[in-house]
């Protein structure tokens, strides 16, 4: 049995998740790169103390069995797991800009494969890679899920005419996230009588690839508050959703 606690991020390999990896090994994690192209997740673990990559492709099945079966045989143990991999966008504008992915998400006009595609990702993804990695984490003293939503999931927040970016969500990225949400009351609600806690988090609107760098938040930042969840001491809360400025309202 591997000695120090194990987390494992999704899409680790840039972004968000990467900041998430770095400041879980600095807090003592021998951190999993999770990434689709193992090259590039080894990239990132080189560059990384403590960290090591694992192909993982959150919309393949075979390939989440396989990276859970891997974890089992060569850490033994899983602590935490933050479900960071998402995709803003379907496959008929990879790489949109933040105005592409409103004209994309127009619920007239928006694809239907293109929503599919999102939510594969950004809820059935989740699902997934939680189910695979659950039997690891039950065995953890104290199991910790973090799951990386928007406060573009908020209903309540984007039917607030005061809410500036309300469009943003669109079909299809806002409606995942939403239901990412659900997802997390789901798993929090089932897992209530077990050391395990699950909770949602927005990391606030950051520069990264996913929005062309428009972001005014830095990955710093925007990784303060998922790292908080995945450190939550035994009295913490389950089944929240929350930013760095407080509860956010579903």
């Amino acid at each position: 049995m591997h000695n120090h606690p194990v987390a494992l991020v999704t899409g680790a390999n840039r972004g968000i998740g990467q900041q998430i990896a770095k400041e879980l090994a600095a807090r003592g994690f021998t951190v999993l790169v999770g990434a689709r192209r193992l090259p590039a997740g080894e990239a990132v673990a080189r560059a990384i103390p403590h960290a090591r990559a694992v192909a993982l492709d959150v919309t393949d099945a075979d390939s989440i069995a396989q990276a859970a079966a891997w974890i089992r045989v060569e850490l033994g143990r899983l602590d935490v797991l933050v479900n960071n991999a998402a995709v803003a966008s379907g496959p008929s504008t990879p790489g949109a800009s933040p105005a592409e992915i409103k004209e994309g998400g127009r619920p007239s006009t928006a694809p239907i494969a293109d929503i599919r595609s999102v939510f594969e990702t950004n809820v059935f993804g989740v699902i997934a890679v939680t189910q695979a990695m659950l039997p690891l984490l039950r065995e953890a003293p104290a199991g910790r899920i973090v799951n990386v939503s928007s406060g573009a999931g908020s209903l309540t927040r984007i039917t607030d005419p005061a809410y500036a970016p309300h469009w943003v969500g669109g079909v299809a990225y806002g409606p995942s996230k939403t239901a990412l949400n659900a997802v997390t009351v789901a798993f929090a609600l089932e897992l209530s009588d077990t050391p395990i806690k699950v909770n949602a988090v927005c990391p606030g609107y950051t520069a990264t690839d996913f929005n062309a760098h428009s972001g005014p938040r830095t990955v710093e930042q925007a990784a303060r508050e998922p790292v908080r969840l995945a450190l939550l001491g035994l009295d913490g809360p389950t089944g929240t959703f929350s930013n760095d400025d407080g509860p956010l309202p579903w």
